[in-house]
Protein backbone atom coordinates (compact mmCIF):
# COMPACT_ATOMS: atom_id res chain seq x y z
CA UNK A 1 0.00 0.00 0.00
CA UNK A 2 3.00 2.33 0.16
CA UNK A 3 2.60 2.85 -3.61
CA UNK A 4 -0.87 4.28 -3.00
CA UNK A 5 -1.51 7.70 -1.40
CA UNK A 6 -3.04 7.38 2.05
CA UNK A 7 -6.34 9.01 1.08
CA UNK A 8 -6.88 6.41 -1.69
CA UNK A 9 -6.07 3.29 0.31
CA UNK A 10 -9.50 2.68 1.82
CA UNK A 11 -11.40 3.35 -1.45
CA UNK A 12 -8.99 1.05 -3.30
CA UNK A 13 -9.53 -1.80 -0.83
CA UNK A 14 -13.28 -1.22 -1.02
CA UNK A 15 -13.12 -1.40 -4.82
CA UNK A 16 -11.27 -4.73 -4.66
CA UNK A 17 -13.85 -6.12 -2.25
CA UNK A 18 -16.73 -5.05 -4.49
CA UNK A 19 -15.08 -6.58 -7.55
CA UNK A 20 -14.38 -9.78 -5.62
CA UNK A 21 -17.98 -10.03 -4.43
CA UNK A 22 -19.41 -9.45 -7.91
CA UNK A 23 -17.14 -12.10 -9.44
CA UNK A 24 -17.82 -14.51 -6.57
CA UNK A 25 -21.60 -14.24 -6.89
CA UNK A 26 -21.35 -14.86 -10.61
CA UNK A 27 -19.05 -17.86 -10.06
CA UNK A 28 -21.35 -19.21 -7.34
CA UNK A 29 -24.18 -19.58 -9.81
CA UNK A 30 -22.06 -21.70 -12.14
CA UNK A 31 -20.71 -23.61 -9.12
CA UNK A 32 -24.21 -24.48 -7.90
CA UNK A 33 -25.26 -25.58 -11.38
CA UNK A 34 -22.25 -27.91 -11.45
CA UNK A 35 -23.32 -29.55 -8.21
CA UNK A 36 -20.73 -28.00 -5.92
CA UNK A 37 -21.23 -28.63 -2.22
CA UNK A 38 -19.08 -25.96 -0.60
CA UNK A 39 -20.47 -22.46 -1.40
CA UNK A 40 -17.42 -20.72 0.03
CA UNK A 41 -15.13 -22.14 -2.65
CA UNK A 42 -16.11 -19.68 -5.44
CA UNK A 43 -15.47 -16.81 -3.02
CA UNK A 44 -12.01 -18.19 -2.22
CA UNK A 45 -11.16 -18.67 -5.89
CA UNK A 46 -12.23 -15.21 -6.96
CA UNK A 47 -10.93 -13.28 -3.96
CA UNK A 48 -7.54 -15.01 -4.11
CA UNK A 49 -7.20 -13.79 -7.69
CA UNK A 50 -8.57 -10.28 -7.10
CA UNK A 51 -6.41 -9.59 -4.05
CA UNK A 52 -3.19 -10.69 -5.73
CA UNK A 53 -3.97 -8.76 -8.92
CA UNK A 54 -4.92 -5.73 -6.83
CA UNK A 55 -1.48 -5.74 -5.22
CA UNK A 56 0.30 -6.32 -8.53
CA UNK A 57 -1.67 -3.53 -10.21
CA UNK A 58 0.04 -1.04 -7.90
CA UNK A 59 3.39 -2.29 -9.12
CA UNK A 60 2.27 -1.87 -12.73
CA UNK A 61 1.20 1.68 -11.99
CA UNK A 62 4.61 2.46 -10.50
CA UNK A 63 6.34 0.84 -13.48
CA UNK A 64 4.33 2.86 -16.00
CA UNK A 65 5.21 5.99 -14.07
CA UNK A 66 8.93 5.22 -14.13
CA UNK A 67 8.87 4.45 -17.85
CA UNK A 68 7.25 7.75 -18.80
CA UNK A 69 9.44 9.86 -21.00
CA UNK A 70 11.54 6.93 -22.23
CA UNK A 71 11.61 5.98 -25.94
CA UNK A 72 8.73 3.70 -26.85
CA UNK A 73 11.14 0.92 -27.81
CA UNK A 74 12.57 0.80 -24.28
CA UNK A 75 9.09 0.90 -22.79
CA UNK A 76 8.03 -2.00 -25.01
CA UNK A 77 11.02 -4.10 -23.91
CA UNK A 78 10.33 -3.34 -20.24
CA UNK A 79 6.69 -4.39 -20.56
CA UNK A 80 7.64 -7.53 -22.47
CA UNK A 81 9.81 -8.54 -19.53
CA UNK A 82 7.30 -7.45 -16.88
CA UNK A 83 4.29 -9.30 -18.36
CA UNK A 84 5.51 -12.87 -17.70
CA UNK A 85 6.70 -11.80 -14.26
CA UNK A 86 3.23 -10.39 -13.55
CA UNK A 87 1.59 -13.61 -14.67
CA UNK A 88 3.97 -15.80 -12.66
CA UNK A 89 3.44 -13.75 -9.48
CA UNK A 90 -0.32 -13.80 -10.00
CA UNK A 91 -0.45 -17.56 -10.43
CA UNK A 92 1.92 -18.23 -7.54
CA UNK A 93 0.15 -15.85 -5.17
CA UNK A 94 -3.36 -16.91 -6.12
CA UNK A 95 -2.77 -20.65 -5.80
CA UNK A 96 -0.60 -20.14 -2.75
CA UNK A 97 -3.55 -18.53 -0.94
CA UNK A 98 -5.84 -21.31 -2.04
CA UNK A 99 -3.50 -24.05 -0.82
CA UNK A 100 -3.21 -22.29 2.55
CA UNK A 101 -6.98 -21.96 3.04
CA UNK A 102 -7.70 -25.52 1.92
CA UNK A 103 -5.00 -26.76 4.24
CA UNK A 104 -6.48 -24.85 7.18
CA UNK A 105 -9.90 -26.46 6.67
CA UNK A 106 -8.37 -29.91 6.19
CA UNK A 107 -9.20 -30.34 2.53
CA UNK A 108 -7.03 -31.19 -0.44
CA UNK A 109 -6.86 -28.92 -3.46
CA UNK A 110 -6.03 -30.17 -6.94
CA UNK A 111 -5.63 -27.43 -9.56
CA UNK A 112 -5.14 -28.10 -13.26
CA UNK A 113 -1.78 -29.18 -14.60
CA UNK A 114 0.85 -26.44 -14.81
CA UNK A 115 0.91 -26.17 -18.65
CA UNK A 116 -2.87 -25.79 -18.68
CA UNK A 117 -2.69 -23.17 -15.92
CA UNK A 118 -0.01 -21.20 -17.74
CA UNK A 119 -2.01 -21.12 -20.95
CA UNK A 120 -5.38 -20.39 -19.32
CA UNK A 121 -4.21 -17.91 -16.69
CA UNK A 122 -1.49 -16.43 -18.91
CA UNK A 123 -3.99 -15.37 -21.53
CA UNK A 124 -6.19 -13.65 -18.95
CA UNK A 125 -3.15 -12.06 -17.31
CA UNK A 126 -2.01 -10.59 -20.62
CA UNK A 127 -5.40 -8.90 -21.06
CA UNK A 128 -5.33 -7.70 -17.44
CA UNK A 129 -1.77 -6.40 -17.75
CA UNK A 130 -2.49 -4.41 -20.92
CA UNK A 131 -5.69 -3.00 -19.38
CA UNK A 132 -3.85 -1.92 -16.23
CA UNK A 133 -1.12 -0.28 -18.31
CA UNK A 134 -3.64 1.74 -20.29
CA UNK A 135 -5.54 2.77 -17.16
CA UNK A 136 -2.32 3.67 -15.36
CA UNK A 137 -1.09 5.72 -18.30
CA UNK A 138 -4.36 7.65 -18.26
CA UNK A 139 -4.00 8.26 -14.51
CA UNK A 140 -0.42 9.50 -14.89
CA UNK A 141 -1.45 11.80 -17.75
CA UNK A 142 -4.33 13.20 -15.68
CA UNK A 143 -1.99 13.79 -12.73
CA UNK A 144 0.52 15.52 -14.98
CA UNK A 145 -2.23 17.72 -16.42
CA UNK A 146 -3.43 18.59 -12.92
CA UNK A 147 0.10 19.48 -11.81
CA UNK A 148 0.49 21.67 -14.89
CA UNK A 149 -2.82 23.35 -14.13
CA UNK A 150 -1.78 24.02 -10.53
CA UNK A 151 1.60 25.38 -11.62
CA UNK A 152 -0.13 27.65 -14.13
CA UNK A 153 -2.55 28.80 -11.44
CA UNK A 154 0.36 29.54 -9.10
CA UNK A 155 2.12 31.56 -11.80
CA UNK A 156 -1.10 33.41 -12.51
CA UNK A 157 -1.58 34.13 -8.82
CA UNK A 158 1.96 35.42 -8.58
CA UNK A 159 1.41 37.71 -11.57
CA UNK A 160 -1.82 39.04 -10.15
CA UNK A 161 -0.28 39.55 -6.71
CA UNK A 162 2.59 41.47 -8.30
CA UNK A 163 0.05 43.92 -9.72
CA UNK A 164 -1.17 44.86 -6.25
CA UNK A 165 2.06 46.39 -5.03
CA UNK A 166 2.71 48.95 -7.84
CA UNK A 167 -0.96 49.90 -8.11
CA UNK A 168 -1.22 50.57 -4.39
CA UNK A 169 2.12 52.37 -4.30
CA UNK A 170 1.43 54.75 -7.18
CA UNK A 171 -2.01 55.74 -5.89
CA UNK A 172 -0.72 56.33 -2.38
CA UNK A 173 2.18 58.45 -3.63
CA UNK A 174 -0.28 60.51 -5.66
CA UNK A 175 -2.30 61.15 -2.51
CA UNK A 176 0.79 62.18 -0.56
CA UNK A 177 2.01 64.46 -3.33
CA UNK A 178 -1.06 66.65 -2.91
CA UNK A 179 0.13 67.85 0.52
CA UNK A 180 3.87 68.04 -0.07
CA UNK A 181 3.93 71.78 -0.77
CA UNK A 182 1.23 72.69 1.76
CA UNK A 183 2.55 70.92 4.86
CA UNK A 184 6.07 69.49 4.58
CA UNK A 185 6.21 67.93 8.10
CA UNK A 186 2.87 66.26 7.47
CA UNK A 187 4.04 64.92 4.11
CA UNK A 188 7.18 63.61 5.82
CA UNK A 189 5.10 61.73 8.39
CA UNK A 190 2.96 60.27 5.62
CA UNK A 191 6.04 59.09 3.75
CA UNK A 192 7.40 57.40 6.90
CA UNK A 193 4.06 55.67 7.43
CA UNK A 194 4.06 54.61 3.79
CA UNK A 195 7.59 53.17 4.11
CA UNK A 196 6.53 51.09 7.14
CA UNK A 197 3.45 49.86 5.31
CA UNK A 198 5.43 48.91 2.22
CA UNK A 199 7.82 46.84 4.30
CA UNK A 200 4.86 44.95 5.72
CA UNK A 201 3.24 44.43 2.31
CA UNK A 202 6.49 43.14 0.82
CA UNK A 203 6.77 40.60 3.62
CA UNK A 204 3.12 39.58 3.13
CA UNK A 205 3.49 39.28 -0.63
CA UNK A 206 6.44 36.92 -0.22
CA UNK A 207 4.22 34.49 1.70
CA UNK A 208 1.38 34.56 -0.89
CA UNK A 209 -1.12 33.55 1.81
CA UNK A 210 -1.74 34.51 5.43
CA UNK A 211 -4.50 34.85 8.03
CA UNK A 212 -7.31 37.38 8.11
CA UNK A 213 -5.74 38.87 11.24
CA UNK A 214 -2.50 39.46 9.33
CA UNK A 215 -4.40 40.93 6.39
CA UNK A 216 -6.22 43.38 8.65
CA UNK A 217 -2.87 44.28 10.21
CA UNK A 218 -2.03 45.69 6.75
CA UNK A 219 -5.42 47.32 6.16
CA UNK A 220 -5.36 49.24 9.46
CA UNK A 221 -2.10 51.16 8.84
CA UNK A 222 -3.21 51.94 5.30
CA UNK A 223 -6.44 53.46 6.58
CA UNK A 224 -4.49 55.26 9.28
CA UNK A 225 -2.39 56.72 6.50
CA UNK A 226 -5.51 57.79 4.64
CA UNK A 227 -6.99 59.34 7.77
CA UNK A 228 -3.82 61.34 8.16
CA UNK A 229 -4.21 62.41 4.54
CA UNK A 230 -7.90 63.40 4.66
CA UNK A 231 -8.40 63.98 8.36
CA UNK A 232 -10.63 62.06 10.79
CA UNK A 233 -13.47 64.47 10.13
CA UNK A 234 -13.55 63.31 6.49
CA UNK A 235 -12.75 59.63 6.90
CA UNK A 236 -14.21 57.35 9.58
CA UNK A 237 -12.80 53.82 9.80
CA UNK A 238 -14.59 50.74 11.17
CA UNK A 239 -12.80 47.36 11.21
CA UNK A 240 -14.14 44.26 12.94
CA UNK A 241 -13.53 40.52 12.66
CA UNK A 242 -14.68 37.72 14.92
CA UNK A 243 -12.10 35.41 16.46
CA UNK A 244 -13.00 32.47 14.22
CA UNK A 245 -12.66 34.57 11.05
CA UNK A 246 -9.31 35.97 12.16
CA UNK A 247 -7.75 32.49 11.98
CA UNK A 248 -8.94 31.80 8.43
CA UNK A 249 -6.37 32.03 5.64
CA UNK A 250 -6.70 33.99 2.42
CA UNK A 251 -4.44 35.27 -0.39
CA UNK A 252 -2.12 38.00 0.85
CA UNK A 253 -3.09 41.61 0.05
CA UNK A 254 -6.57 40.54 -1.03
CA UNK A 255 -8.39 43.36 0.78
CA UNK A 256 -5.87 46.15 0.35
CA UNK A 257 -6.92 47.06 -3.21
CA UNK A 258 -10.69 47.12 -2.45
CA UNK A 259 -10.06 49.28 0.63
CA UNK A 260 -7.86 51.53 -1.46
CA UNK A 261 -10.65 51.85 -4.03
CA UNK A 262 -13.16 52.70 -1.31
CA UNK A 263 -10.94 55.60 -0.31
CA UNK A 264 -9.90 56.64 -3.78
CA UNK A 265 -13.31 56.55 -5.43
CA UNK A 266 -15.47 57.75 -2.56
CA UNK A 267 -13.62 59.62 0.17
CA UNK A 268 -11.65 61.62 -2.38
CA UNK A 269 -14.83 62.46 -4.31
CA UNK A 270 -17.13 63.31 -1.39
CA UNK A 271 -17.37 66.78 0.05
CA UNK A 272 -18.58 65.42 3.39
CA UNK A 273 -17.68 62.60 5.76
CA UNK A 274 -17.37 59.02 4.54
CA UNK A 275 -17.29 55.85 6.64
CA UNK A 276 -15.21 52.95 5.34
CA UNK A 277 -16.04 49.61 7.00
CA UNK A 278 -14.20 46.30 6.80
CA UNK A 279 -15.93 43.24 8.26
CA UNK A 280 -14.86 39.59 8.51
CA UNK A 281 -17.06 36.76 9.77
CA UNK A 282 -16.83 33.00 9.73
CA UNK A 283 -20.01 31.00 9.08
CA UNK A 284 -19.38 27.27 9.24
CA UNK A 285 -16.50 26.54 6.88
CA UNK A 286 -17.02 29.75 4.91
CA UNK A 287 -15.34 33.12 5.35
CA UNK A 288 -17.47 36.21 4.68
CA UNK A 289 -15.66 39.48 3.99
CA UNK A 290 -17.12 42.87 3.21
CA UNK A 291 -15.73 46.31 2.40
CA UNK A 292 -18.24 49.16 2.30
CA UNK A 293 -18.28 52.94 2.24
CA UNK A 294 -21.11 55.34 3.03
CA UNK A 295 -21.22 59.11 2.72
CA UNK A 296 -23.15 60.96 5.42
CA UNK A 297 -24.59 63.74 3.31
CA UNK A 298 -22.97 64.59 0.02
CA UNK A 299 -23.26 62.56 -3.14
CA UNK A 300 -20.05 61.82 -5.05
CA UNK A 301 -19.31 64.30 -7.77
CA UNK A 302 -18.91 61.40 -10.23
CA UNK A 303 -20.34 57.90 -9.85
CA UNK A 304 -17.80 55.15 -9.10
CA UNK A 305 -16.97 52.46 -11.61
CA UNK A 306 -19.76 49.84 -11.27
CA UNK A 307 -17.21 47.11 -12.05
CA UNK A 308 -14.90 48.24 -9.24
CA UNK A 309 -11.94 49.13 -11.45
CA UNK A 310 -8.61 47.31 -11.67
CA UNK A 311 -8.57 46.41 -7.99
CA UNK A 312 -11.80 44.44 -8.13
CA UNK A 313 -10.91 42.79 -11.43
CA UNK A 314 -7.64 41.71 -9.88
CA UNK A 315 -9.46 40.37 -6.82
CA UNK A 316 -11.90 38.35 -8.96
CA UNK A 317 -9.10 36.82 -11.01
CA UNK A 318 -7.05 35.92 -7.94
CA UNK A 319 -10.02 34.21 -6.29
CA UNK A 320 -10.93 32.35 -9.48
CA UNK A 321 -7.35 31.13 -9.91
CA UNK A 322 -7.11 30.10 -6.25
CA UNK A 323 -10.59 28.73 -5.46
CA UNK A 324 -12.40 28.29 -8.78
CA UNK A 325 -16.16 28.30 -8.28
CA UNK A 326 -15.85 27.99 -4.49
CA UNK A 327 -15.43 31.78 -4.11
CA UNK A 328 -18.12 34.38 -4.78
CA UNK A 329 -17.81 38.14 -5.22
CA UNK A 330 -20.62 40.73 -5.21
CA UNK A 331 -20.18 44.45 -5.75
CA UNK A 332 -22.85 47.11 -5.94
CA UNK A 333 -24.56 50.12 -4.40
CA UNK A 334 -25.91 49.97 -0.86
CA UNK A 335 -27.39 52.72 1.31
CA UNK A 336 -25.94 55.62 -0.61
CA UNK A 337 -22.53 53.97 -0.92
CA UNK A 338 -20.91 50.88 -2.36
CA UNK A 339 -20.38 47.47 -0.83
CA UNK A 340 -18.09 44.58 -1.78
CA UNK A 341 -18.96 41.13 -0.46
CA UNK A 342 -16.56 38.19 -0.74
CA UNK A 343 -17.32 34.62 0.27
CA UNK A 344 -14.63 31.93 0.14
CA UNK A 345 -13.58 28.73 1.91
CA UNK A 346 -12.06 29.27 5.34
CA UNK A 347 -8.66 27.64 5.06
CA UNK A 348 -6.98 27.30 8.47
Amino acid sequence: MSLLPRRWRLPYVALLIVIGLLLSVSALQAYDMGGGGRPWEPFLWEFSSVLVIGALALGIHALVGRLRGLPWQRQLVAHALALPMFSALHIAGMFGLRFVVYGLVGLSYHPDELPTLLIYEGGKDAVSYISFCLISRGVWMAQAAERARLELAELRLARLADQVQPHFLFNTLNLISSVMYEDVPRADRLLCQLADLLRQTLAAQARAEHTVAEELALVRPFLDLMQARFGPERLVVQIDADAAASECRLPALLLLAPVENAVKHDVARHRGRVTVSVHAERVGERLLLSVSNHGDTAVPEAPPDPEGGLGLRNLRERLTARYGGAAHVEFGPEGGGMRLRVELPCGC
